[in-house]
């Protein structure tokens, strides 16, 4: 014989007994795909990219560009330590909607992004590499 006498709760919580008596651990109850975007940095600010793109010019020559560092950084200091360890001419760029841009001669995006982390300006997670 079945029971038939049941009743369906209407109510129901399935996040209601998610945090145990013994721990503090607790179950996020939603998941917020821009949570990324409200990451910090590591100076406390906001998490900012770094983007080293490159494009082309003429043939086989091409422009590598640096958008996105901080403005408390000296661009005239990190250009010139770019253009003595890479053997690359460059220049800075003003921008109205980028601010200051640094431009170097040919494909540097590898090596402009092993500087910066090395050079501790930014972090790895920090860049992102356009290009072909």
């Amino acid at each position: 014989m079945v029971d038939t006498n049941f009743q369906i709760s209407t109510s129901f919580d399935p996040f209601a007994d998610a945090v145990d008596s013994d721990s503090d651990v607790q179950i996020p109850r939603s998941f917020d795909p821009f949570a990324e975007s409200k990451d910090l940095g590591a100076r406390g600010t906001k998490k900012e990219y770094v983007h080293i793109r490159v494009q082309q010019r003429n043939g086989k020559k091409s422009w590598t560009m640096i958008e996105g560092l901080m403005k408390d950084f000296s661009y005239e200091k990190i250009l010139k330590d770019l253009k003595k360890e890479y053997c690359c001419n460059g220049t800075i760029i003003q921008d109205k909607e980028l601010g200051k841009v640094i431009q170097l001669q040919g494909d540097q995006r590898n090596n402009v992004s092993k500087f910066l982390v090395k050079a501790d300006i930014v972090k790895k997670e920090q860049i992102k590499v356009h290009g072909f």
